[in-house]
Order: C-alpha cells, then sequence, then structure tokens
C-alpha cells in the first residue's frame, strides 16, 4: 500500500510549459540563486540604514536574518520535490490553499520583482559613469543619461533573458565571479588594515558582542532585521528556473539552501569587516553617515584600497563589482517573474498570451517581453516624480510582499503535508515545524514593515490625505496602490476566464494537469 506521503508527491505533475528541460546543473542553479540577492548592490544600498537602525549590533542582525530565510527555503525544497513547478508560490500557494491564495502569491513575486527594478536599473545606470570617472553624472541618480543608460540595462538584460536559460546562466557565472571576488578582497584588505592600525580614525576592533542580538532594543532590532530580510531576497529564483534544471525535484531546492548559507557567510564577513574598518560614526567614512547611507561601499572603497598603486584599480573594480551586481540582479528579476506569469497563464490565471514559449530559445517571449516593458514603463516615471525620491520608497515597499509569498510558500508546505508530518520525525521537522516557524516570523516582519511603511517620516515621500490632515507614507501608498492593482486584475480574470478560480484546472487533487482549451 502507498504511504501518504507517495499519495502526495506522486500524484503532482507539472504541466509541460516548453521550457529547456536540463539546462541547469547544481553550480549553475546556486550562481542564479546568489546572484539574484545582488549582494554588492544590496549591501551598498541597504547596510547604512542597517547600522543606524541597529548600532553595533549589524552583524547580529545579518545572521539571526539568515535564519527565517533558512526556514523558508526549507519549505521551497520540500515542496519543489512534490511539485516542481516554475509558478512556486502561485502553484503551491493554489495546491494548499486554494486557486484565489495562489493568484495573490503569484501577483506579490510579479509585484516585488516590477518595483525594484527601477531601483535596480538606476544603480546599473549611475556605476556606467562612475566606472569612467564622469562622477558628475554618476552622482546624480535622476539624471537624464543615468535614466537612458539604465534603460539601455533593462533592454539587455531582458534580452539575454529572452535567448536562452543557458546564456543567461553563463554570464551570471561572470558577473557573480566579480562580484564574490571583490566583496571577499574588501572585506579582508579592511580587517587586515584594522588589525596593523593603518584604518582611519574612528576604526573598532572586531567583538563578539556585535553578535549578541540582545544589545540593542527590541524596536531598533526588528528594524534591522526587516532590512536585511531585503538584503537576503532573491535566492528563489533558483527554484523559479526549477523546469530548466537537471533532476528538477531535488537540485532547486538544494540549490535555495546552499545559496543562503553562502549568503550567511558573505554578509556576516563584510558586515563585520567594514564596521571595524569606517566603525558607526556619523561623519566622515562612518557608517552612520546620512550622506553616505544610498552607497556605503563606494565611499569605502576609496579609502580601504588607498589612492596609490593598485588601489585606484581595485577602487575601479569596486565599482565594476557593484555594476556588475545591480546588473545581474536586474536580469535575475526578469528571470523568476517571468516563469511566474508563464505558469500562471498555462493554468489559466493570466491571459494565454503569457504562456507563449520562442521555438528556438525555449524561453517565455511575451512574459519575458512585457516585463522588460513594465520596468521601463515604470522606472521612467518614478524617476522624475517627487525628484526620484519614490524609488527608494518603492523598495522599502517590496518588504510587505517579500515576506508574503515567502510565507505563503512555507505555510504552504505545512498544510500540504499536513498528513504525513506524523509519519517519522524527519517529515515533521522538515515539513512541519521549521516551515512554520519561518512562516510566522516571515508574517511577523510583513506587519511591522507594513506599520513602518505607513509612518510618513519613514519614506522619502508623503501624501496628506484632504480633510484628515493624516500624513501617509509614501512606501505604503506604493504598496497599497500594487495591491489595488492587483485586486483589479484579478476581478477582471474571475469575469474572463473562470476555469482557474472555479477549481477547474489547478487544485489539491488535479491528478494530470491539462488546462482546458
Amino acid at each position: 500500500m502507498a504511504t501518504a506521503e507517495q499519495a502526495i508527491t506522486g500524484r503532482e505533475e507539472p504541466l509541460d510549459k516548453g521550457l529547456k528541460s536540463g539546462a541547469l546543473g547544481l553550480v549553475s542553479s546556486v550562481v542564479i540563486g546568489v546572484a539574484s540577492t545582488a549582494p554588492a548592490y544590496s549591501l551598498a544600498a541597504t547596510l547604512g540604514f542597517v547600522v543606524v537602525a541597529i548600532g553595533l549590533q549589524s552583524p547580529a542582525v545579518a545572521v539571526l536574518a539568515f535564519v527565517p530565510m533558512l526556514l523558508c527555503s526549507i519549505g521551497y525544497s520540500e515542496m519543489n520535490k512534490a511539485d516542481p513547478d516554475c509558478g512556486t508560490t502561485f502553484t503551491w500557494g493554489a495546491r494548499a490553499f486554494g486557486p484565489n491564495t495562489g493568484w495573490a502569491g503569484g501577483w506579490a513575486i510579479v509585484a516585488a520583482d516590477v518595483l525594484v527594478m527601477a531601483s535596480l536599473a538606476q544603480v546599473a545606470g549611475q556605476y556606467v559613469f562612475l566606472l569612467f570617472n564622469a562622477n558628475g553624472i554618476g552622482s546624480n541618480p535622476t539624471s537624464g543619461w543615468v535614466l537612458m543608460a539604465g534603460i539601455i540595462w533593462i533592454i539587455l538584460m531582458t534580452a539575454i533573458c529572452y535567448v536562452g536559460i543557458e546564456v543567461s546562466a553563463n554570464f551570471q557565472k561572470v558577473l557573480l565571479g566579480i562580484e564574490v571576488v571583490m566583496l571577499a578582497v574588501l572585506a579582508i584588505t579592511a580587517l587586515v588594515k584594522v588589525g596593523n592600525g593603518t584604518a582611519p580614525a574612528g576604526f573598532l576592533h572586531p567583538s563578539w558582542s556585535w553578535f549578541n542580538p540582545f544589545k540593542a532594543p527590541l524596536h531598533s532590532f526588528v528594524s534591522g532585521l526587516v532590512l536585511f530580510l531585503f538584503i537576503y531576497w532573491g535566492w528563489d529564483t533558483a527554484v523559479a528556473v526549477n523546469e530548466e534544471t537537471k533532476d528538477r525535484n531535488r537540485t532547486p531546492g538544494l540549490a535555495a539552501i546552499i545559496s543562503t548559507v553562502l549568503l550567511l557567510v558573505l554578509y556576516a564577513l563584510v558586515t563585520t569587516s567594514v564596521q571595524a574598518y569606517a566603525g558607526i560614526g556619523s561623519k566622515g567614512i562612518g557608517l552612520g553617515n546620512s550622506s553616505n547611507q544610498g552607497d556605503v561601499l563606494s565611499v569605502l572603497g576609496g579609502s580601504i584600497f588607498g589612492s596609490t598603486g593598485i588601489g585606484p584599480v581595485l577602487s575601479h573594480l569596486l565599482i565594476l563589482m557593484v555594476l556588475s551586481s545591480a546588473a545581474a540582479s536586474t536580469q535575475t528579476t526578469i528571470l523568476p517573474t517571468a516563469r511566474t506569469t508563464l505558469s500562471m497563464a498555462a493554468y489559466k490565471a493570466l491571459p494565454s498570451a503569457f504562456s507563449r514559449i520562442h521555438p528556438r530559445f525555449l524561453t517565455p517571449t511575451v512574459s519575458t517581453l512585457v516585463m522588460g516593458l513594465i520596468s521601463i514603463a515604470i522606472y521612467v516615471p518614478f524617476n522624475y516624480a517627487s525628484g526620484g525620491r519614490i524609488i527608494p520608497d518603492a523598495v522599502t515597499a517590496i518588504g510587505l510582499y517579500i515576506a508574503f509569498y515567502y510565507g505563503l510558500t512555507a505555510f504552504s508546505c505545512v498544510w500540504y503535508y499536513r498528513k504525513t508530518l506524523r509519519e517519522n520525525g524527519r517529515n515533521l521537522w522538515m515539513r512541519g515545524i521549521l516551515p512554520l516557524f519561518g512562516g510566522l516570523i516571515m508574517y511577523a516582519a510583513g506587519i511591522y514593515s507594513l506599520q513602518s511603511d505607513w509612518v510618513a517620516s519613514n519614506s522619502y515621500t508623503s501624501w496628506t490625505v484632504p480633510g484628515l490632515g493624516w500624513q501617509i507614507g509614501g512606501s505604503f501608498l506604493i504598496a497599497f496602490a500594487a495591491a489595488l492593482a492587483g485586486v483589479i486584475f484579478w476581478i477582471y480574470l474571475r469575469i474572463v476566464q473562470p476555469a482557474y478560480f472555479r477549481k477547474q484546472i489547478l487544485t489539491r487533487s488535479t491528478p494530470t494537469l491539462v488546462p482546458s482549451e
């Protein structure tokens, strides 16, 4: 007699969507997972804010933020074993909790990826000019030249995603190689200078107390934790390309777990080293200096590497590192979004045009191109609205969506496998307890993020409600607008193509998934 587990995992056969199967191995999947987080870009743009929020306990946050990510990645891995579908949260949420929940999970992925694209393109555009010493242009994020360069980057990354997953993976290996090597060189050089006393005034000697989270107030710690969740975000791309991976039931989930562990090592090393070198002061190169918060790495690079000998070369390589990080993440943000919308369309949860596959490249055509076009369409007005300050608010707004769909995947794992949890200890922990805790932490972070986004002083932009005098943060408004757009689109789809929403296509007990014509 088949066990309950076999009954569950044996009947979930993802619909063949026409993607190129077996194109990626474990190494390529890990590279895509790590590159998707854009370690250099994420640290450069966020570490300063983490230090302001929590001070010397930043390394502790870097370590503890890894915990919910690891727990959620376990949920991803277990769900992928049962149903290796590129729709990930969309498909698994629908199987576990029904079509409406699954659709909401898919929309959250799309919303988060689209909203972050303006920031990625802007950073890539700036660093093109900084790389060639055009600092006057590169230091102005809203410059028309930066905007044009950012648009070109989106077009270029969209084209690479369009021509094939193998081209994308190989390109990622080059970009990630530059990124990891330069981050390691930066961290080691900084620690050496701290150790021999040649670091500038204000440097600190590393201390184990930096890893003690109890030395920070609870509200400060939670603020830092939410910020670091964004820094870790993106490794799920390794699972989104599961249908193009060798041994797709096992490799993508393993790649996701490995990616989170590698990120832990990298983030803990860099955070500790740059905090020791620069200190947390509010002047000069101190990480608490508000003038440096938008990009702490480029400020530190010149100081750490120096202006003589090989120093300028390494400083330019550091700029190239952040540029390659933003470019890599631009590409790997398009990848999962295109595959999520592909899967949603294949199961009739989106218009069928999104399910089209290129006959030669075996990649999503409409899904990929629409992602690129929408990214440009959002980036251009965001660049000019409120002096460009709406772009960092958009980045903050995605915290809610990250927490929602990561947490939903974790909860889907628990509910999906609920009948098998008592079969053995492994099932109880790997499919029940650990993902459950990961989901709870994510949702707690999401609720905190929503409350924080509402406060106007926490955003770069705000809106005053006429007649009431309420000031609402721009981050909350962006998150609300994205959710409202999703609700409107959801209502429209329920009317024009209701089969998916009536559980006629993708359900918990669908033996073989063949969408109706």
